[in-house]
């Protein structure tokens, strides 16, 4: 006999429900501020019959409006990608390919980095912004109209670059307008990076590709010969050109205040906290690598690369895979003196300062374990350039060499050794430590986190297989945790 209080499962899960699709855009503009014509146009020609649209947290309320549309105009089914794995300006393939996608529409901002799994397409939130208030900001930032500029601006406003030149080139003629690439034969958003080559043979100019951004440099000058002038709201994508790019100065524009300013954020305080948590890095025994993408390209060679770095370097490394990251889940791990995260380049640059462990790019990981790579203005926070082949790529120390060098930490004044783990023993002993030979004679503990891990008094969940007594099934309490059941009186 059913309880009155409950309800059939089996009645629940056939159940039908209507669901009203709420928006906060007007019907008339959907089709314009979410391009459904152009997706639509997309999922035909390539004949997609299952489509993951991606949003971010602000755009879900129009989700399932879009959605709607996208199936009344293509034979293709929608399925909205609401909660990603990782950041939402990273192409979300990993949710993609739950649901065996065909392709991905990512909508709203995003940091461009390229993806190879899945056919791509990116639907920018074409935001409003004053052109002229723009224009004449620019002109009070720049009162020399033979300043070298080049203009830099978030994805949600590329539509309205076009007409800010327009108004500023007559005036100012060495101003440079940078223009999204997108890398990769899979994204068909924009125009392909082989068309940088095309553009290059035509003149002398350097052409300069960083964060699906692409720009020519005058003949005889350098990036350090340009000011910046950004169009987009203080964020993650300003910090990371100004952290890439610090040798050049930075104004901007906020199409919201609608004001334009000098941006007074002090990067060489900026750099000198990076560069703390380098050296907190250097005095560290056990690190972890945080995964935190499966989706840009490349993210397994640079993992491949911290491994064999950190171990040269004497240190030990583990791998972590926690999708988002926040500060309770990293401190489960306080064995772990540093994280190391591989990310996106808007993502890696983390504030740790909530952490109970520093986490460092891998760029800095390279800086506190490859002796070859020496700390300097030039800042990289594309790990893809570390990679052999890339512009930023340092080979890593030898072996003998390595063993040779110790230096004094800048924290706490002890003398430091490197690859004392270069050669372990064949057997190791977990939770024991030995005293590997070397010219310091340093003592050093071949499993950090398997003795820690060892001394801890709570491990988590443990199967403790053989251990535990087989007993039969008791009857348990009855009623409400504030008041069981005839609690008290049994024994």
């Amino acid at each position: 006999m059913a309880d009155a209080f409950s309800s059939s499962s089996e009645t629940v899960i056939q159940r039908v429900v209507d669901v009203t699709a709420k928006t906060s855009t007007p019907a008339e503009k959907l089709g314009e501020l979410y391009q459904i014509k152009k997706t639509c146009d997309f999922i035909h020609e390539h004949r997609f019959e299952k489509v993951a649209l991606q949003f971010p947290d602000e755009l879900l309320v129009d989700s399932v409006a879009v959605a709607g549309e996208i199936e009344r105009n293509t034979n293709a089914k929608s399925y909205i990608l609401g909660d990603t794995s990782y950041g939402s300006c990273c192409v979300d393939e990993v949710a993609a390919e739950h649901v065996g996608a065909d392709c991905i529409v990512h909508y709203g901002s995003a940091c461009l980095s390229p993806s190879k799994r899945l056919p791509l397409l990116y639907v920018f939130e074409k935001r409003a912004v004053d052109v002229e208030n723009c224009a004449s900001s620019f002109r009070e930032l720049y009162p020399d109209k033979h300043s070298h500029i080049i203009i830099l601006y978030d994805v949600n406003y590329a539509h309205a670059i076009n007409n800010l030149l327009a108004l500023l080139s007559p005036e100012y003629p060495n101003l440079v307008v940078s223009e999204l690439l997108v890398e990769g034969e899979q994204c068909y958003s924009h125009g392909r990076i082989k068309r940088q080559a095309d553009n290059a043979e035509q003149d002398d100019s350097q052409v300069i590709y960083q964060f699906g951004r692409q720009f020519a440099l005058k003949s005889g000058l350098s990036i350090t010969d340009y000011s910046m002038f950004y169009v987009g709201q203080e964020g993650a994508t300003l910090r990371n050109f100004m952290m890439t790019w610090n040798r050049c100065s930075f104004c901007s524009f906020d199409p919201v205040t609608m004001k334009g300013r000098v941006e007074s954020i002090s990067i060489n305080r900026a750099l000198m906290k990076r560069y703390y948590a380098i050296e907190r890095a250097k005095d560290a025994n056990v690190v972890g690598i945080l995964v935190g993408t499966l989706g840009v390209a490349d993210y397994l060679s640079i993992l491949e690369q911290l491994k064999e770095t950190i171990k040269r370097a004497g240190k030990k490394s583990y791998m972590f895979a926690v999708g988002k990251l926040n500060v309770p889940k990293l401190a489960n791990f306080l064995e772990i003196d540093i994280f190391v995260v591989i990310a996106c380049p808007e993502s890696s640059l983390l504030d740790s300062s909530e952490f109970y462990k520093p986490v460092v790019t891998p760029f800095e990981m390279e800086v506190a374990c490859n002796k070859k790579r020496e700390w300097s203005e030039d800042y990289v926070t594309d790990f893809r350039n570390l990679l052999p082949g890339g512009q930023s790529h340092v080979p890593l120390t030898d072996q003998q060499e390595a063993e040779d060098q110790t230096d004094i930490s800048l924290i706490t004044g002890a003398l430091r050794s490197h690859s004392l783990l270069s050669s372990e023993p064949a057997e190791p002993s977990y939770g024991s430590s030995v005293v590997l030979r070397n010219q310091t004679l340093t003592v050093a503990n071949t499993n950090s986190a398997a003795s820690f891990l060892a001394g801890r008094s709570w491990r988590g969940l443990e199967q403790k297989l053989g251990e535990t007594p087989v007993v039969k099934a008791v009857e348990g309490r009855r009623g409400i945790a504030i008041a069981y059941e005839d609690e008290g009186t049994s024994s």
